[in-house]
């Protein structure tokens, strides 16, 4: 290798331990991380004619660490190094052992957004430059950049002191590099099923844990688990690099060495494990129940997934519950699993829902269906060869799907009809498309069954408010109605909408009589907020309490006489300034008197807003008062 090569290789193996004593040093994430960079250039910079090093990591350790004290002295910070042995030019082996942890445990911070904390693991723990992450993440390096410049501020703001021991951040540090296994293992979008370089790079991090912090269970659960499901990877593809299902893979192309070392991995984990197993441990020993060479063990994966469900109760780990009991005790008592999740409205969007469930209704010999759930798990993924292989499998069952109309080109035809306006169109697609997306755009329409409707909207739309809940039940109606099915809707409910309390108009100073009038308009007479703000002087009929269609009180026309004055053209409601030179409005919208223009909507929901305490002006329409036969006093006193 050159010295380039050699600069690079030295810099991943060591850029944690470097940044990790930097920042025990410096106190500052950004600057240790600048620090190490720079000592990075000097390296580039002087080994390709001075010769690399003995000790390359040394050299940069202590370039690094001299920059540091340099920076201190000239900050005048040098005094407040602590008094932990640490000297002013430290030697290279001189960097404390827990260094590295405790890098770990800052990127990982809890208070980072998850893919910020992947982000800065990636970028100061594995040495990753920001185009390798985005390439790894198929991000565009812009994303990548902004995600660690929040971290760092952030960082910067919380301070970098980690907690004493790794087990107060522990289930963070596991996730993120978890997380990263998980991307490298199946990506979850692009062409490639597998990136062994995110594969390798978690790896790395669970050994590096494992040395770091080798009493915690957990680490040695999650490097068992890694190492034994990293084992199977030269099996999960096949020469097209189209995913092989694990139950068809060759065990012998397994990798032994890395079963051995999950093996010796989960028996660590067991001998410093003073309770209960956690779930990286459970994960770890349901591998070992796959890795036997004569097939997997379904019974023993079932019973610890049963355990796992208990520690962990996600709506995956109960979906891979389902898998493990649909093997053991048959496809029926899985798919009765699986079915719970879709009634619960549980993993909506998550491709490998309907991948197990197509799968099992398949085993019980219902093709037709299994063809439209492995079609509607091939429209959930973002991955390419998982894609590829989810339709292969549904036209498999081609020959068995059901003859005559489906739902996918009935929702199609209905939307396109030349009788539905845009915002129509708009509206119902939103309903019907979710609906194809639940229940698959193969559905027969003899198969569309008003209580597996009733169960789709009620899981999706359960929460959202009585007028959106009933907008897609009139959605489900119509389209019902068009199909000849008018009882298609029949399990959906109408709901009413609660009464929404009267917002009180809020107390303003006696001197902003022109919030007043505005508000008290409003709540009088029931106009929109645009007529309203339309409205000019020469509209004003203050003896007959109108201005134009617009209504009001004896009380608020005297509001609105107090703030007209004299004039008598322009706009009711003004600005409160004139307008620029390069903003001058239309001769309607400006008042001849003053030259301010006329207030804007945003401006005035803006005030409204800051007066209530986050009301909007509907709100003040929607309880007006006036009709056409009464004209009860609004209190100006209470303006």
């Amino acid at each position: 290798m050159d010295a380039g090569e050699v600069a690079a290789a030295v810099w991943r193996a060591e850029s944690a331990t470097i940044v990790g004593g930097l920042v025990r040093l410096v106190g500052d994430v950004g600057l240790a991380e600048e620090l190490a960079q720079d000592a990075l250039v000097a390296a580039l910079e002087q080994w390709p004619t001075a010769g690399v090093p003995d000790a390359p990591a040394a050299w940069l350790t202590t370039v690094a660490r001299r920059r540091a004290v340099d920076h201190l002295r000239r900050t005048g910070r040098l005094a407040e190094l602590p008094d932990d042995g640490t000297s002013p030019a430290p030697e290279p082996d001189a960097a404390a052992p827990d260094d590295v942890l405790r890098l770990v445990l800052l990127t990982c911070h809890p208070a980072l957004a998850r893919d910020e904390r992947t982000a800065m693991t990636l970028r100061l723990v594995a040495g990753l430059s920001t185009a390798e992450i985005a390439r790894a993440f198929l991000l565009h390096e812009p994303q990548v950049v902004a995600r660690i410049a929040h971290a760092r501020r952030r960082l910067a703001e919380l301070g970098v002191e980690p907690p004493s021991r790794a087990g107060d951040r522990l289930g963070s540090v596991l996730e993120v590099v978890y997380l990263v296994f998980n991307e490298g293992y199946t990506a979850t979008a692009g062409d490639d099923l597998l990136r062994p370089a995110l594969t390798e790079e978690a790896l790395r991090l669970g050994r590096l844990l494992v040395g770091h912090a080798p009493d915690e269970p957990e680490v040695h659960g999650l490097l068992a688990l890694m190492e034994l499901q990293a084992s199977r990877s030269a099996a999960r593809t096949d020469r097209s690099g189209a995913p092989v299902p694990l139950d068809e893979q060759d065990r012998t192309r397994w990798d032994a060495a890395g079963i051995r070392r999950g093996l010796t991995a989960l028996l660590h984990a067991r001998e410093v494990q003073d309770g209960p197993p956690g779930p990286y441990v459970l994960q770890a020993a349901i591998a070992v129940g796959h890795a036997r060479p004569d097939g997997t063990d379904w019974d023993q994966v079932a019973a610890l997934y049963d355990l796992l469900v208990a520690t962990l109760p996600t709506p995956v780990v109960r979906l891979n519950r389902a898998v493990a009991h649909g093997r053991a005790h048959g496809p029926r008592t899985g798919l009765d699993q699986v079915d719970a999740l879709v009634d619960e409205g549980l993993l909506p969007d998550y491709h490998l829902l309907p991948a197990v469930r197509a799968d099992l209704l398949g085993r019980l010999g219902r093709d037709a269906e299994a063809r439209i759930e492995w079609r509607r798990a091939a429209a959930s993924t973002a991955n390419a060869a998982e894609r590829a292989v989810l339709l292969r499998r549904a036209d498999a069952l081609a020959a068995a799907a059901a003859t005559g109309p489906t739902l996918g080109p009935a929702v199609q035809r209905f939307l396109a009809r030349e009788d539905l306006s845009p915002a129509s169109r708009r509206s119902y697609g939103q309903t019907l498309h979710r609906l194809v997306d639940a229940l698959g755009d193969a559905l027969p329409l003899t198969g569309l069954d008003p209580d597996r409707v009733g169960v789709v909207v009620t899981t999706t739309w359960d929460a959202v408010s009585p007028a959106t809940w009933n907008r897609h039940r009139a959605a489900i109606r119509s389209f019902g109605a068009w199909l000849g099915r008018p009882g298609l809707g029949a399990t959906i409910p109408g709901r009413t909408p609660a009464a929404r309390p009267p917002v009180p108009v809020p107390t303003v100073p006696d001197g902003a009589l022109r919030e007043r009038a505005l508000w008290a308009l409003l709540a009088d007479s029931g106009a929109t907020v645009t007529a309203v703000l339309g409205l000019d002087v020469d509209d004003l009929d203050l003896a007959g309490r109108r201005a134009g269609p617009v209504r009001f009180s004896p009380a608020t026309a005297g509001l609105l006489r107090a703030l007209v004055g004299t004039r008598t053209r322009g706009p009711i409601f003004l600005s409160d300034r004139r307008p620029g030179p390069t903003r001058t409005p239309g001769a309607r919208d400006l008042c001849p008197l003053t030259g301010r223009r006329r207030l804007s909507y945003e401006r005035a929901e803006y005030l409204f807003k800051q007066a209530s305490g986050g009301s909007t002006l509907r709100s003040l329409r929607a309880q007006a008062t006036i009709s056409s036969s009464s004209l009860p006093f609004v209190s100006a006193t209470a303006l």
